[in-house]
Formats: structure tokens, C-alpha cells, sequence
């Protein structure tokens, strides 16, 4: 199966790309939506943050379990592992990621921008993630297995494409800049209970973000052609390294997190 899925919406006007798991591309009427590889900014088009969410350096990649600690780096351990597909149809897609408890992973930031070489976990859990791309909108749902009372954290971390420095993000009660977000630097900008965000001044395009599942949205950029909105579940900036566990919510033995990215007309 090739690397590189391509899903259309029914009515040929939208096009997704997704690369081994990644959403690399969401094309509308030949406009992108995503932040692409390579260009100024980011490494990544989205990546998950699971299970926990920020850094871990300063604790020496330790986290703290009702099992003894953890070892991981930024973001959790799913990122060190491999997408492998469940099914692929015309408009939709599913991948998954299995996790066998205390599995040594290696560390791919090791040894150039981390000193931690391996990440554990002691718990078993299955990742499930899902396209869906319709007329309106493409939907990525997020599942999560595991055994009752596991610790987590999950955050979804894409970045869209900038088409002007002027962009304007629209919630229910603010309008926040992309100065604004730059001032935030690497801890990023958090709206508290926020579920649905826009787009707007944005070239041709609004884009529409709204989630569920998640209980905050951060906003994050270190550049002007590109910005993340970032749906998550616990805010990491809110406590020291060392407090990162105080941040977990505890499995019921299924989870399920959405987000739909939809767009129109400036």
C-alpha cells in the first residue's frame, strides 16, 4: 500500500493528502489549507500530542504514574511510533498505532536534539485515527483504547497555511492577532474553554475549526506564513515540569476526541 493516501470529497472539489497517518494536504477549489513541509516555520504539517502534552526536559523526561515513572520527550511517545492502515476508501481512511506496555521505542530526536534515547509507557493502548472528507468539511476522529484508569493527556497539533500577516482568529468573545500569538512564544496562547475557532482575513478563504472532546485550544507560531491551533485536553504551561501528571485524566477504557476543519468565503 503506498505511503501516500489521496481522499476526494464526493464532489471532486476537495482533496486530502495524508502521508503514513499525517495530514499533509486539504486542498479546497486548489487553495491549501495546511502549513506544508519545508516551508518557513514547523517541520510538520499535525502531529498528536499523547499522552502527555509539552516539554520534559526539565524533568529529565521523568513523568510521574500511578505505575512509577515514565520516560518521555516532548509531547508523549505516540510521535516515536508508525501508522498502519486499517482501511482505505474513496472519502475516507483509518490508521492505527498499538502500544504494548514498558516497550522500549527509540527516540527520534536522539542524539541531535535530545539527550533521552529511549521512550516508555506502562500501559497497553490502540490509537485510531480516522478521515473523513465530505462536500463541507473533513473530519479526523481520534479513538483510544486502553485499559481502565490510564493516565492521559491528548492534544491535536496542526498548522495551517498563512496566506497574509494580517489574519484575524474569531472565537465566540475574541479576536486575537497573530501579534499576539507571536508575543506568546514557545508556551503559546491559551483560550480556556475554547471549541470553535476561524480563520479570517486570510486570502480567499475563512477556515473553520470546531472540536470535541477537548476542553482548551492553544494558538502557536514562530513565523508569519503559518499558524497552530491546537485542541487539547490540559494546558502544560499552567504548572511546573515536575506537576506535569497533575494535568492527567484517567481512562474510562475508550476515549473519543473530533476535530472538523471546514471552510468559506472571505
Amino acid at each position: 500500500m503506498p505511503d501516500k493516501t489521496r481522499l476526494y470529497s464526493p464532489d471532486k472539489k476537495t482533496i486530502a493528502t495524508i502521508d503514513n497517518g499525517e495530514l499533509i494536504s486539504y486542498q479546497v477549489d486548489g487553495i491549501e489549507v495546511m502549513h506544508q513541509k519545508g516551508d518557513l516555520g514547523w517541520g510538520n504539517t499535525e502531529i498528536e500530542m499523547f499522552p502527555t502534552i509539552g516539554s520534559t526536559k526539565e524533568s529529565q523526561f521523568s513523568v510521574q504514574t500511578p505505575r512509577g515513572e515514565a520516560k518521555l520527550d516532548q509531547h508523549g511517545i505516540l510521535r516515536v511510533m508508525d501508522y498502519l492502515p486499517i482501511t482505505i476508501e474513496k472519502s475516507s481512511a483509518c490508521f492505527h498505532k498499538k502500544y504494548i506496555a514498558n516497550t522500549q521505542l527509540s527516540n527520534h530526536k536522539f542524539p541531535n536534539k535530545s539527550t533521552q534515547q529511549w521512550l516508555n509507557w506502562p500501559y497497553d493502548f490502540e490509537f485510531i485515527k480516522t478521515f473523513e472528507l465530505s462536500n463541507e468539511a473533513l473530519k479526523i476522529t481520534f479513538e483510544v483504547k486502553s485499559e481502565k484508569n490510564m493516565p492521559l493527556m491528548f492534544g491535536f497539533h496542526p498548522a495551517f497555511k498563512i496566506y497574509s500577516p494580517n489574519i484575524i482568529l474569531k472565537t465566540i468573545d475574541q479576536h486575537i492577532s497573530l501579534d499576539t500569538i507571536l508575543e506568546a512564544g514557545a508556551s503559546a496562547y491559551l483560550l480556556e474553554d475554547c471549541k470553535e475557532i476561524s480563520i479570517a482575513n486570510n486570502g480567499s478563504l475563512t477556515i473553520d475549526v470546531k472540536t470535541n472532546g477537548f476542553r482548551h485550544t492553544m494558538l502557536w507560531s514562530e513565523v508569519t506564513n503559518m499558524i497552530c491551533i491546537e485542541p487539547i485536553t490540559f494546558y502544560p504551561a499552567s504548572v511546573p515540569v515536575e506537576k506535569l501528571h497533575t494535568g492527567f485524566d484517567y481512562s474510562s477504557g475508550y476515549e473519543k476526541f473530533e476535530v472538523v476543519i471546514s471552510t468559506g468565503s472571505n
